[in-house]
């Protein structure tokens, strides 16, 4: 058996199916390139709630229902900021969503669904030393969390977020969706069971890889030698950050969404440059590591064009798990009220391999 219960069946589910082999990512039978971009992050949540919920609303009333929900959330949350604003930007946001009532209802998946993208802005803008901005209720979902960022949300940046929450929104039975089923397993409610996931992806080894892209892109900028940097980084036996998946074997068909996405930004001077300088980088990690590590296929992952996007749009790289998390909800409370209606808990086997004690006759 596997530690990393590799290649064990644990879910059957109608949500996504992670290729790994042949790099297609599929959402309730739609390819990824079939919804990022092209369908907005609450036609997205509907597609995935569908089925789980009795009194699911057209796209459009979701949308109102979810503009709602954040209004919701920031009058719960608001007498409580300056006791979170200390605590590190996720453990704040978690600490916020804990409050959340812990039920099943469609209210209760909602206001999920809003609190990253509320509590993020207000926490940022604490630290700041400004006053949290209001949710605009009649706001699309992207735009006015940019808005309670900056004060301002272009439909560009707007249009770029709402694409990477539909990319991130769900993939397959990764550490914090399963984390997610365990918890939701017990008929625990939707709120105890997104805690788990958040608590799940706080882990460096699984949410924590896109803010130090920025950091390593940085320094290569600032020595001048991609190849050089890598090497060194190699030899001293670092990881490079934004590229190997557990899974997948070829490239991360999330990473070409959302490079798609930057590169369509890219008219903005700034984020054109960054562009430039990542697929240098890119190019040359692919190289390192194919000489480096040839009896593995190492490629480009989701995390190295989400550190470029998040950028782009204006989060500071401490804030990506935040970020990741208010798409990734979505599928997480998919996924719990799935594993609920099964009716099943959770709860497999282990082989004890510690020291026996002696039977007494």
């Amino acid at each position: 058996m596997a530690n990393g219960l590799d290649d064990v069946v644990a879910a059957e589910t109608v949500l996504s199916d992670v290729d790994g082999v042949g790099g297609h990512l599929t959402i309730r039978g739609h390819s990824l390139m079939e919804l990022a971009g092209r369908r907005r992050y609450a036609q997205v949540v509907r597609l995935l709630f569908d089925g789980f919920f009795d009194d699911l609303p057209s796209d459009a009333e979701l949308e109102k229902a979810i503009g709602k929900a954040r209004v919701e959330v920031f009058d719960r949350v608001q007498p409580m900021l300056a006791q979170l604003a200390p605590l590190d930007i996720y453990s704040g946001m978690r600490a916020g969503m804990a409050v959340l009532p812990d039920g099943d209802s469609l209210a209760d998946a909602l206001r999920l669904i809003a609190a990253p993208a509320v509590l993020t802005p207000a926490l940022l803008q604490l630290g700041r030393g400004e006053t949290p901005v209001v949710p605009d209720e009649k706001a699309d979902h992207a735009g006015d969390m940019l808005r309670m960022l900056s004060g301002t949300a272009s439909p560009a940046l707007a249009k770029a977020l709402d694409s990477y929450l539909v990319t991130v929104c769900d993939h397959g039975l990764n550490a914090s969706t399963f984390a997610t089923r365990v918890v939701a397993s017990t008929q625990a409610g939707l709120t105890s069971a997104i805690l788990a996931g958040l608590g799940a992806l706080k882990g460096p080894l699984h949410g924590g890889a896109p803010g130090p892209v920025i950091e390593m892109l940085d320094a290569i900028e600032a020595s001048g030698d991609a190849t050089a940097w890598l090497r060194k980084e190699i030899a001293h036996g670092e990881r490079i950050m934004g590229f190997g998946h557990r899974v997948y074997r070829v490239r991360d068909p999330r990473a070409d969404a959302l490079k798609t996405v930057v590169r369509q930004l890219g008219s903005r001077s700034e984020t054109g440059s960054r562009l430039a300088l990542a697929e240098t980088v890119e190019q040359a990690a692919l190289e390192v590591l194919r000489i480096a590590k040839p009896q593995r296929s190492i490629q480009t992952n989701v995390e190295f064009y989400t550190a470029l996007l998040l950028e782009a749009v204006g989060f500071p790289k401490e804030a990506f798990s935040n970020v990741f998390a208010a798409g990734r909800v979505a599928g997480w409370i998919a996924h719990a009220r799935e594993q609920q209606a099964t009716g099943r808990l959770i709860r497999p086997q282990s082989r004890y391999v510690g020291p026996v004690p002696d039977l007494v006759a």
